[in-house]
This record gives C-alpha cells, structure tokens and sequence, in this order.
C-alpha cells in the first residue's frame, strides 16, 4: 500500500526520468544534428574547393613531371629545354597560386603518391634514353598535358554550378593556359 509520500515521491522520480530521458534524447538528437550539419558542410567545402584542388594537384605534379624531365635533359642539346623550363614555371605559378587559395580556405592538400610520381619518373627517364629529340619530348609533354585538360574540362562541366564565379573563372584560365601550351609544343613536332 503506498502512501500520499510515497506516491508523490514515486511520481517526482518518474518525472524526473522522463525528463532526463527526454533531455537526453533532445541532446542526442542535437548532436546528431550538429555531425550531420558539419557533414553536409565538409561536402560543400569539398565541392567548394574541387576545381581549385584539381588545379593544384595537376601543377604539383607537372612541376614534378618537368623537373624531372629537366634533369635528363640536362647534358643534352635540345631545343626544347628553354620552352620546358618556362612551362615549369607557368606551372610553378599555378601551384603556389592555388596552394595559397587553399590554405586560406582551410582545405586539405593531397600531394600526389610517392609511387606516382616515382612512375612519372620512371616514365619520362624511359622516354629520354629511348629518343630525346625534341619532338619525341614534344610529343610526350602534349599527350601528358592533354589528358590534364580532359580532365579538367570534366571537372569544369562537373562543378559549374556549385563552384564560386571565381573558382570557375581560373578553373577556365588553367585550361586556356594548358591549350595554350600544347599548341606552342606543336612546333616542335
């Protein structure tokens, strides 16, 4: 038999429960919200930083790619060393340029794979001893470069819509810029 306390109390501790349970839950829920809210913006961030990360990542490694290519050029007499060294450069200028939008946006840079770029190395060595007159450089530095800019185009149509004006606007200059220089290669085939 209970009592008028003892129901009281009774009552008092099961609304007490309810109430933290329902805190809880609220509190749960909350925090859910809140990992979900910063889910959703990490995705935004990333879309809002892909055109730019994609620059970044092809300047690294065609910066990567021309070093190279420069070192095994360099007891060679070709031609084409002035014209690699300025695409260095170009390149160069791209990297920094997005490395420093990036930065400023807080977003993840992803360097390429060691492995790639031993590859990339590897490759370009190979393609050197087997013939490295200008137009068989020529000619590797315009298929490496186009596949950039197939990408990119891809990226570009990908991103239109969720990218910044800005973002797209040198999205658009990287592209000009890399069609610019395979058809200044051209003159070397």
């Amino acid at each position: 038999m209970l009592t008028n306390i003892s129901i009281t109390l009774y009552t008092a501790f099961y609304n007490s429960c309810s109430l933290l349970i329902n805190l809880k839950i609220n509190v749960f829920f909350n925090i859910k919200q809140i990992i979900i809210y910063m889910k959703g913006r990490e995705k935004i961030m990333k879309e809002k930083n892909e055109l730019i990360l994609h620059i970044y990542e092809d300047a690294e490694m065609a910066c990567f790619t021309l070093e190279s290519l420069i070192k095994d050029l360099k007891e060679k007499d070709n031609k084409i060393k002035k014209t690699v060294e300025d695409i260095l450069h170009e390149y160069k200028t791209w990297k920094q340029k997005t490395k420093t939008i990036l930065q400023k946006e807080n977003a993840e840079i992803s360097e390429e794979p060691v492995i790639a770029k031993i590859m990339a190395g590897v490759n370009i060595k190979k393609e050197v001893l087997l013939d490295n007159s200008d137009s068989a450089i020529a000619d590797m530095l315009i298929k490496g470069i186009s596949m950039g800019t197939i990408d990119m185009e891809k990226k570009i149509k990908s991103y239109k819509e969720e990218v910044s004006k800005e973002d797209l606007k040198m999205a658009e200059e990287f592209l000009k810029f890399q069609e610019r220089t395979i058809e200044h290669l051209k003159e070397y085939l």
